[in-house]
């Protein structure tokens, strides 16, 4: 029978976090289109709606950075905590805004619990994950932001009909639920064991890690234990080492990793994801769709169906295929868009509008934009979508897991900042060229990725530490991942059959209680 309490429960909870990430691109995204949000924010353009967009980033880029300090000190669940309180008083605050002003300070102010999320809702998840299944665990992230963008749609889309501020107020203040229930249900859920162990909570990491793997909490199981070990064993030499984090986050050693993961966060953002999903509205509507938030609505339901297959089946498939062929994939699809609107848009005779440049009286081009649009969403879920959250924990050691995750969120978040800003404006100026200069993005993040990236799945830290110590060639470093996976089951057996013995003989000695002494430390 299965427990209803497991790896899979616990870590969809706590991916909630990543909801309230989807629930604030759709807060944006469903309303800018609409009459009320228009007239009651004296229609905000260019750098206006850019400043509003971009205030969650900014927030989101501050709390990143906080992030490593919090859950270092606090805890990964207490720190989630204090971001979904701060995102309950920022949707308050965006509800009841009077003016611009007000609305991006709630904006700024969610935007701190989603810097703290997006950061430490990963790390929690790989924490807590066996190795086998830490992709699987860690995509639910990009899934619960998928379904987040799409809940908070359709309550804007059905709050649209209302002819009041009300339209946009009640989907803002509807939006603290999910932080309300997250903030509530972590109290009975399990702290993380790599972090229980490294403030030497020793015993409350063997139960934690007991509760996790083992169907009858049998901190004696052999599996338990000898994870139980491994994680001993990482922090002991962690501790032998005797490093100061912030400076080995950019050591010879070190620095390659933590630039590579800050990396992975800023392409998935260059991709044009953030286009397709903040303006989307914009880009239809220019195109010359007619009906916005139905066409809107069909893409962010590809965006969540489209995730699902890489939950599945990324641990099979591996990281780096993924990245690779999503960025090639977007490419196309940008640049087919861009060229779509270059042949036959032409400049808009309508002033005072979001967009400069349309497509008129050619229905076969508006279609054909429309299904790229569709397209490019679902190859961003296939790939960059959950991979760029999964892959930055998983590439350094623990006791700098918090922060350089931190940065690499950062890394995130400063683009998105960036592009939220600014691609309101560059719409305005530069229209199809912008299709182009995100499609050279994806051109880059792919060449980028051939040269630096190693696959990660089902590997160890010390298997990785070979590859980016050593140089190893990286066509080799995904057929080690399929070696590696055999590898593995291999060591576990063998680790499995030493610590039943070991753990015999103490259950003998102890009459059934764990004597750490004995098994671990003599």
């Amino acid at each position: 029978m299965v427990r209803l309490l497991n790896v899979y429960t616990i870590s969809a909870f706590a991916a909630l976090g990543g909801a309230l990430l989807g629930f604030d691109i759709s807060s944006m995204s469903g309303v800018i289109g609409t009459d009320q949000y228009q007239n009651y924010y004296s229609n905000p353009l260019g750098m206006h709606q850019g400043a509003i967009t971009s205030a969650m980033a900014g927030g989101s880029l501050v709390g990143a950075l906080s992030s490593s300090f919090l859950g270092d000190r606090l805890s990964r669940k207490v720190a989630i905590q204090i971001g979904a309180a701060l995102w309950c008083i920022g949707s308050a605050v965006q509800s009841a805004s009077n003016g611009i002003v007000m609305l991006v300070i709630g904006r700024v102010l969610a935007g701190l619990c989603v810097g703290l999320t997006s950061s430490l809702v990963p790390i929690y998840q790989s924490e807590i994950a066996p190795r086998k299944i830490r992709g699987r665990i860690v995509s639910l992230q990009q899934f619960a932001i998928t379904w987040g963008i799409l809940v908070q749609y359709f309550i804007e889309y059905g709050c649209s009909f209302l002819d009041s501020t009300a339209s946009f107020r009640v989907p803002w203040a509807i939006q603290t639920v999910p932080a309300v229930v997250l903030f509530v249900g972590l109290f009975w859920f399990p702290r993380s064991p790599r972090w229980l162990a490294s403030k030497d909570r020793w015993d409350e990491a063997l139960r934690v890690l007991a509760f996790l793997r083992s169907a009858n909490n049998d901190v004696n199981d052999p599996l338990v234990l000898a994870e139980y070990k491994e994680v001993e064993d990482q922090i002991s030499q962690e501790r032998e080492e005797e490093s100061n984090s912030y400076r080995e986050l950019f050591s010879r050693k070190i620095r390659k990793r933590v630039l590579l993961s800050m990396a992975v966060q800023m392409w998935s953002q260059l991709t044009g994801m953030n286009v397709m999903m903040y303006y989307i509205v914009y880009i239809l509507e220019s195109a010359g769709i007619a009906n916005l938030m139905l066409a809107s609505s069909i893409q962010y339901i590809i965006n969540m169906v489209m995730t699902i297959p890489s939950i599945l089946w990324t641990d099979k498939w591996g990281r780096r295929p993924a990245l690779l062929i999503g960025a090639i994939g977007m490419s196309f699809w940008l640049f087919l868009t861009g060229g779509l609107l270059m042949h036959y848009g032409e400049p808009n005779p309508v002033l005072n509008q979001p967009y400069t440049w349309i497509v008129v009286g050619h229905p076969a081009a508006t279609r054909a934009i429309l299904a790229s649009a569709y397209l490019a969403v679902a190859t961003f879920a296939l790939s960059w979508g959950p991979v760029g959250w999964m892959y930055p924990p998983e590439i350094v050691p623990l006791r700098i897991r918090a922060k350089s995750v931190a940065l690499a969120t950062a890394s995130n978040w400063a683009s998105n900042f960036a592009l939220g800003f600014a691609v309101p404006p560059l719409l305005r100026s530069i229209q199809w060229r912008l299709f182009f200069v995100f499609g050279s993005f994806n051109m880059a993040a792919f060449i980028h990725v051939w040269f630096t990236a190693p696959e990660t799945k089902q590997r160890t830290l010390e298997e990785l530490d070979e590859i980016f110590e050593y140089g190893e060639p990286l066509w080799k470093s995904f057929l080690g991942g399929q070696r590696g996976s055999n590898k593995l089951d291999m060591l576990a057996k063998d680790i499995e059959m030493g610590v039943l013995r070991i753990n015999r003989s103490a259950h003998m000695e102890t009459k059934g209680v764990i004597n750490e002494n004995i098994i671990f430390r003599s």
